[in-house]
């Protein structure tokens, strides 16, 4: 049964009976559905449900294998996804994590804001790696915005003389290059191939962004012709990568491929949804695959939410569960919790129920993958965040206004934990029986399975209990 569309699965002898679309209204869905010889295969979207840092990457890299193409939806290069092959780490931070798999197709949508030095200089860096020796590999939208000088000095600036009141951005110019966006005055991807056009925008923009950064912010102007020197230097490595991302996408699913969509940050980041304004400025829900990418939403068929099994968080905000004790300290010395594009020490803290059935609703989460369940080996007992008490109220829904979370305090279940080391498990039977028990109660809490149990940051390290590509 199709759990999306709660009928029997669509092959009727290789073909798509009529009553099939008068009955459900779709001529796609998430089991596999064939309309003449085209098998149209489900597609999964992969969001963050916390703050962002709850191990996409290698939940990307393992599902890559049955995936043809894996697209990268939003966000900068601000988010960084560390996949571990062997005793190899890796780091991505605008390249879709699918690189590292061979035979696959990668592509940048234009809902990503790009930096193309740092572009550049992370594609030799994963080549010098054994990755990515097909060129074709890698296919960049269009219509993808690109971060330009002026973005990362008015994202510094900015914060300085916030002071106290500051985001905690990575300064890298995300914030910036998405108002410019918006502002319909971006730099895009396909862009920097006119010459014309390019020059025009460049000096056009400096007129009103060098007024700022001298007038408001104190700092030194840019030079347009420096600039566009600096942009033309690197067209040459990236004239194979330009393309129409939405068609492209469109033929793929005509052709019945698997399409992977990844996300980066959390939903907590969204800035629609998240803890505003201590959040990123891109929408990071899965609604956001289709748009990032020029897919329809009717595209999107299971939707995996990456949740660890406790929670963190960089940069500014509120943080109901943080832990500041030795318990905190213990999070983040076991998982290794420092950004890996900034080298930030993360806040740690207890899993908070509040925040992940936010993001279920969000984002219509099918199934989730739980990760870094290893980490809480070793502890006595393990707390769950169920609700939020603030005053006389108990609130059970994660609050818009942070003036309030603010003074919420954290009500706990508590749970036995267990000492056993998880790294070598390899089937979900073999777990410690708290361990097991821990899951469960996650599953019940948050009303979703959990289809995938990581137990260590290596690739080999992974439970799957259900895989989410055979959604029927």
């Amino acid at each position: 049964m199709c759990p999306v569309h709660r009928h029997e699965p669509c092959t009727l002898d290789g073909t798509l009976k009529k009553n099939r679309i008068r009955q459900h209204g779709h001529t796609d869905c998430s089991c596999q559905l064939f309309y003449g010889r085209t098998a149209i295969m489900p597609n999964v979207v992969i969001v963050g449900t916390q703050w962002g840092d709850e191990g996409k990457g290698k939940i990307v890299d393992i599902l890559t294998e049955q995936a043809d193409i894996v697209v990268r939806f939003q966000g900068g290069p601000n988010a960084g996804h560390t996949v571990v092959i062997g005793d190899t780490k890796t780091i991505l931070h605008q390249i879709p994590s699918g690189i590292l798999n061979s035979g696959k197709q990668c592509i940048i949508g234009n809902g990503v804001v790009l930096d193309l030095a740092t572009l550049l200089d992370e594609i030799r860096q994963i080549r010098q790696q054994g990755y990515f020796t097909d060129p074709s590999a890698l296919k960049i939208s269009e219509n993808a915005s690109l971060i330009m000088p002026w973005h990362k000095k008015i994202d510094i600036a900015r914060e300085r003389k916030k002071g106290k009141n500051k985001i905690g951005t990575t300064g890298r110019g995300i914030g910036p290059a998405y108002e410019d966006k918006v502002a319909r005055n971006a730099i895009r991807f396909g862009d920097i191939f006119n010459d014309t056009l390019l020059r025009d925008k460049i000096e056009t923009t400096l007129e009103e962004k060098n007024f700022y950064l001298t007038s408001y912010l104190g700092e030194e102007p840019l030079n347009a012709d420096a600039v566009l020197n600096a942009l033309t230097a690197l067209r040459d490595e990236l004239r194979s990568y330009p393309v129409n991302a939405s068609l492209y996408l469109a033929e793929a699913v005509g052709q019945g491929k698997n399409i992977l969509f990844e996300g980066a940050q959390g939903t907590m980041l969204d800035v629609d949804h998240g803890t505003y304004p201590f959040v990123t400025s891109s929408n990071t829900t899965a609604a956001q695959a289709a748009i990032g990418s020029g897919v329809g939403p009717r595209q999107l068929h299971t939707i995996v939410g990456i949740t660890k099994a406790y929670t963190t968080r960089v940069g500014e905000g509120p943080f109901p569960t943080e832990l500041t004790d030795a318990t905190g300290d213990f999070m983040r010395t076991q998982g290794g919790e420092f950004g890996s594009t900034t080298g930030r020490p993360r806040r740690c803290g207890w899993f908070d129920l509040v925040v992940v059935k936010h993001a279920v609703r969000l984002n219509s989460i099918s199934c989730i993958a739980l990760t870094k369940l290893d980490v809480l080996s070793g502890l006595d007992s393990i707390n769950i965040c169920t609700g939020y008490r603030c005053g006389e109220t108990i609130l059970h829904e994660f609050p818009n206004d942070l003036s309030v979370l603010e003074k919420c305090v954290p009500v706990y279940e508590t749970v036995p934990g267990w000492k056993e080391d998880l790294s070598n498990v390899s089937s979900y039977g073999d777990l410690p029986q708290a361990a097991k028990s821990y899951v469960a109660r996650l599953e019940a809490l948050t009303g979703v399975p959990m289809c995938m149990v990581s137990v260590g940051v290596k690739r080999s390290q992974n439970i799957m209990r259900s895989n989410p590509f055979d959604a029927c």
